[in-house]
């Protein structure tokens, strides 16, 4: 009897459908599977470089952006100090001269002695004028003579005139000898008084209190007054050194601030160290047109006289500033066609150029006397290729390190 396979058993080598359903799930996870390594290697691989690009190009756009130190004005001083040459000369300076002619009798100060006013210098002999004066006081007593002569004739005349004894032309030749020899006798003692004034000058006086600084003249040197066109010989020459005077020539643009009453310091090589206190007295009002300066002269008290008349000396002036000045180091200016200028930073992100004006120059440092109102924050070392309204960065300073 054959065998038959039971009625709705599966058959041999043939899946079923429920097999082949689930076979296909099967496939289509792994293949999500699959894509979904693929797809994460992929992103992993991609991502770091896109961020490594956006790095990068962050980075590139702030290397960009300029990064800039700054610094923050430092005021200058209310009173600016100018050093100006200048010369010392004495408060009262004079030659001595002769006012009459003859030969040097004898001196008594030399080079350097201090004499007080009217001490005596000189003696000067004069036999000429003695002669004229003898002369004159001869002439004098004939005038007088003559004079009393003619006096009491004229007064005799007058009494004989009404006696008709004498002509009336007697007697008015008679008054007019009387009065011709007043006149005579006036002249002559005019004359007499000249003399002797010339006579009083044979004795040379110092005018005033001071140090004799030359002497030109020695005994028996013939003197001459110069009265009678002969050439002048200047005796001695004496400085009143108590007080010097000191003349400095200011430069125009100071000359507004060099007024009388400022004080000033002096300077002299030979002493080193040393100030000596003096006062601006006075200017000249008015700029010279060669040099464009102001002269003006400072006084200073020279009691012991160490401070001698013709040196060179340096005064040290402080003028007051009208405006507020500031103090920049030289590597914060930019020198372009434009002009001078500093680079500011405004709102903490922005560069503005500035022009200034600059007064003096300290080396390392200079004073800026106009376009800065002292509340900027200063750009030092500036890029030569910063314009203004460049964005720009303020660099951190490093630790340690102060402020910019």
């Amino acid at each position: 009897m054959s065998e038959h396979p039971e009625a709705g058993a599966p058959r041999a080598g043939k899946p079923s459908a429920t097999e082949g359903g689930a076979r296909s799930h099967r496939g289509a996870v792994i293949a999500v599977v699959v894509l979904i390594v693929v797809a994460g290697i992929v992103i992993a691989g991609i991502l770091p470089r896109i961020k490594a690009r956006a790095a990068v190009r962050m980075e590139t756009i702030a290397l960009a952006v300029p990064a800039v130190s700054v610094i923050h004005l430092k005021q200058g001083a209310p009173h600016q100090e100018i050093v100006l040459p200048a010369n010392m000369q004495a408060f009262t300076d004079a030659p001595i001269y002769a006012r009459t002619n003859g030969y040097l009798k004898k001196w008594y100060t030399d080079i350097g002695a201090h004499v007080k006013a009217g001490q005596l210098l000189a003696d000067i002999d004069t036999p000429e004028v003695d002669q004229q004066l003898s002369q004159a006081r001869a002439q004098l007593n004939t005038a007088k003579a003559n004079y009393n002569l003619a006096q009491i004739t004229a007064q005799r005349y007058q009494d004989l005139k009404n006696t008709e004894a004498v002509a009336k032309q007697d007697v008015d030749n008679a008054s007019g000898a009387f009065q011709a020899s007043a006149a005579t006798v006036a002249s002559a003692e005019y004359q007499v008084k000249y003399l002797e004034q010339l006579e009083s000058f044979k004795r040379i006086y110092a005018p005033f209190d001071g140090v004799i600084t030359a002497r030109n003249t020695d005994i028996g040197a013939l003197i001459s007054s110069g009265s009678n066109g002969g050439v002048t010989t200047q005796l001695f020459h004496i400085s009143a050194t108590r007080t010097l005077r000191v003349y400095v020539n200011v430069p125009q643009q100071y000359s507004q601030a060099a007024k009388p009453g400022l004080t000033a310091a002096l300077t002299l090589q030979e002493f080193p160290g040393r100030r000596f206190a003096g006062k601006l007295v006075r200017t000249s009002d008015a700029i010279d047109m060669a040099s464009r300066t102001l002269l003006v002269e400072v006084d200073v008290d020279n009691p012991t006289g160490e401070l001698l008349p013709g040196a060179y000396a340096e005064v040290h002036l402080k003028l007051p500033m009208d405006v507020p000045t500031f103090i920049l180091p030289v590597n914060a200016l930019i020198f372009r066609s434009q002009g001078l200028q500093v680079a500011t930073v405004v709102d903490g992100s922005r560069a503005v150029l500035v022009p200034v004006t600059l007064g003096r120059d300290f080396g390392n440092e200079v004073e800026v006397v106009s376009g800065l109102t002292g509340q900027e924050s200063v750009i030092t070392s500036p890029p030569d290729s910063l314009v203004s309204g460049e964005t720009v960065r303020i660099a951190t300073p490093a630790k340690g390190a102060g402020a910019p």
